[in-house]
């Protein structure tokens, strides 16, 4: 069991570059199946998730190398084979397979994907899309059976009930090689999808309107490999923000494209944070006297709910009462009581978080509930005096690539360690 060990309560100072997105990432490798020749995806974050995905291709007969954050991936040899439950139950974006597969062979068997729990999930969306197309799906012994009777699905018109990133990819890859036309009415909106979109195009796909609530798609009998480099990642971005704003001495964050986080950019001024936005960085300098504010995240282009929780700390050290409304995942609130813990003032009441500052936080043993849960704690250890104990730190390395090395660069006394557990 590995934990992470922070001693706070030190200005941090520097430069950090951000990753390659984990959102793309973990639909871009499964859609690199779909091509009949290798695919090279540069920027690729060295992050858990994409070593499971890694695994999983390597289980099915692809040949994968990875390297510097170049991925290397070489679908000839793939065959479609039951995905093993256990890495699928390790990772949320596993359901992208069931796109793919059902898009490649006509045919797929996925265990239901695991990850980060934030409350009810549901895949209805994806089924009714994989539905529409002419596929038949039923759950059988804790599994996704996908299969058509002609090997081969037909476009449709589909309209997603409620904005979906998930489902919207999903679509988008089993739609790509099925005959005639798909148009995704209310499709999500996010940078990742457009990302995802791109790739497929430059793999000879026909995908127009990805980054608008309408995707048409004409289907292609064949794919091909291609290079592809990918976007960085807007949530790591925003978490070095929100970490830079609450106890920084001055970090730039380099490799950002602010128009995918304008949203996040506005809360920060809001609250009242100095910084410098130039072309593809931004710099964050030391800010006093900032204000409470209220956050309601909303499907892109609104504030992200995997940025509520890295922002979470920034907002114990304004002063007043802020709220938040986490209007996509409301059970999103495992960290307060993990916060409550190091000395703050917050509390869940209802729908809302209620955070009243400033606060001076304290180190203490708290435990990672997900994934963007992990990245609050760590940036609360930052802030506080004294010594934080940071426990279940596998779900932070997910999604956050070389986290320590990044950190230690800007001054972090921050480690991780591997406990060994009692025989």
């Amino acid at each position: 069991m590995k934990k992470i060990i922070i001693n706070g309560n030190r200005p941090l100072t520097g430069e950090v570059t951000i990753s390659g997105a984990k959102n793309s990432a973990v639909a871009l490798i499964p859609a690199a199946i779909l091509a009949d020749s290798p695919v090279i995806l540069e920027g690729v974050p060295d992050i858990q998730d994409v070593h499971s995905l890694i695994e999983i291709l390597e289980i099915m007969g692809a040949k994968v190398h990875f390297s510097q954050n170049v991925l290397e991936i070489d679908p000839r040899e793939i065959v479609s084979v039951p995905m093993p439950s256990g890495k699928i139950n390790s990772l949320r974006a596993s359901y992208y397979f069931m796109g793919t597969l059902l898009g490649k062979f006509g045919e797929a068997v996925v265990g239901l994907p695991g990850g980060c729990y934030l409350g009810p999930r549901p895949i209805d969306l994806h089924v009714k899309g994989f539905e529409a197309l002419g596929a038949s799906v039923s759950n059988e012994h804790g599994a996704m059976y996908l299969r058509t009777d002609k090997q081969s699905l037909k476009g449709n018109r589909i309209f997603m009930d409620v904005v979906s990133v998930g489902a919207t990819i999903n679509v988008m890859l089993a739609a790509v090689k099925a005959k005639g036309q798909t148009v995704i009415e209310n499709a999500a909106r996010e940078p990742e999808i457009i990302d995802v979109a791109t790739l497929l195009n430059n793999m000879g796909a026909k995908v127009r309107g990805a980054g608008t609530d309408v995707i048409r798609i004409e289907g292609v009998e064949q794919l091909h490999g291609c290079r592809h480099f990918m976007i960085p990642d807007r949530i790591e971005a925003g978490t070095y923000l929100a970490l830079a704003a609450a106890v920084g001495n001055g970090i730039k964050v380099k490799n950002v494209i602010y128009e995918h986080l304008e949203s996040f950019i506005a809360k920060l001024q809001e609250i009242g944070v100095n910084m410098t936005i130039s072309e593809d960085e931004i710099e964050v300098f030391p800010s006093k006297n900032l204000k409470a504010a209220n956050i309601m995240t909303y499907p892109y282009p609104g504030f992200a709910t995997d940025l509520q929780q890295p922002l979470t700390p920034l907002l114990l050290m304004t002063k007043g009462t802020s709220e938040i409304t986490d209007t996509i995942y409301a059970k999103r609130v495992n960290h307060v009581p993990e916060l409550a813990r190091m000395g703050a003032d917050i509390s869940v009441e209802g729908n809302l978080i209620i955070t009243n500052g400033p606060n001076k936080l304290h180190g203490a043993e708290v435990v990672a509930s997900d994934l963007r849960a992990g990245a609050c704690l760590v940036i609360a250890g930052l802030l506080a005096e004294g010594t934080t104990t940071i426990y279940n730190v596998e779900y932070i390395l997910r999604g956050y690539d070389h986290i320590i090395e990044k950190l230690t660069a800007l001054g972090a006394e921050i480690q991780m360690v591997e406990e060994v557990e009692a025989e």
